[in-house]
């Protein structure tokens, strides 16, 4: 692995870790850059997992030591997104990369259409939900969304956080918070379908992760700190950038493989 190598893929790792704690579809940065590396599609969408993990422990610590996250009923709603995921990483196998743009880009306008439409409920929730317990709708909920995350994860951030604060109840900055601690949970489980089918470059993954876990560390504490309409900002700007790249108007591959060529 070359010097190069190593900065593009710590650099890309705290992107990715700072949009995902804050929002969701940095994998798509991550992704691109691991391709560009030489990995197959299939490879970087198993190795890609090392550092979200590693980037949702780090933020569901910090957020806890911040007293923002609902760890009971985080921890409930990740048993059906954990069998979810299960059963969507032993189909992920047959991944393409053109299924992977065309669910992107369906959840990217949806996630817009809300962010844009609904901005009283999407920022502060619904208390009088969560309030009650949790009921058989939410489990359906997080199981497909946890199905989604095993096939794909790119994007399932945004899935989350839709199903966190409508379906919930809770606010955009603790539902960010409850997002990770579910994601790190089912994700971990997963893993072990990649491991096993041998779909995972660890040095590639592990050298991201370092970037990853900062990147998490930083938007963690920016999103208590700075607050609901600073999230929100965030992940307005992080989908209309993803949209570029899924509608063509520029490719975060050929960016990344300009960019490393010319170092």
């Amino acid at each position: 692995m070359t010097t190069i190598e190593i900065i593009a893929l710590i650099v890309g790792g705290i992107l990715v870790g700072f949009i995902n704690t804050l929002a969701g579809g940095g994998s798509i940065i991550s992704l691109s850059l691991l391709m560009v590396l030489g990995l197959p599609p299939h490879i970087a969408n198993g190795t890609n997992r090392i550092g979200v993990i590693a980037h949702n422990l780090v933020a569901t610590l910090s957020f806890r030591h911040q007293k923002v996250l609902d760890l009971k009923k985080g921890l409930y709603l990740s048993i059906p997104a954990m069998v979810g995921a299960f059963l969507g990483a032993v189909i992920a196998v047959k991944i393409s990369e053109e299924v992977l743009k065309i669910a992107m880009g369906v959840i990217m306008l949806l996630m817009l259409f809300f962010v844009l439409t609904n901005t009283k409920k999407w920022l502060h929730g619904d208390e009088s939900k969560l309030a009650g317990k949790i009921d058989l709708k939410q489990i359906i909920y997080f199981f497909f969304i946890g199905a989604y995350g095993g096939f794909i994860q790119v994007g399932v951030g945004y899935m989350m956080l839709f199903a966190l604060i409508m379906g919930v109840g809770y606010n955009l900055v603790k539902a960010n918070a409850v997002k990770v601690l579910i994601m790190l949970i089912y994700l971990s489980f997963s893993l072990v379908v990649y491991i096993w089918d041998d779909e995972i470059n660890w040095t590639y993954g592990l050298v991201m992760t370092i970037g990853s876990m900062l990147g998490a560390l930083i938007a963690s504490r920016m999103a208590v700190k700075r607050g609901i309409n600073f999230v929100r900002v965030v992940i307005v700007v992080v989908i209309l950038l993803t949209a570029g790249h899924l509608f063509g108007l520029y490719d975060f591959q050929e960016i990344f493989r300009v960019l490393i060529e010319n170092k």
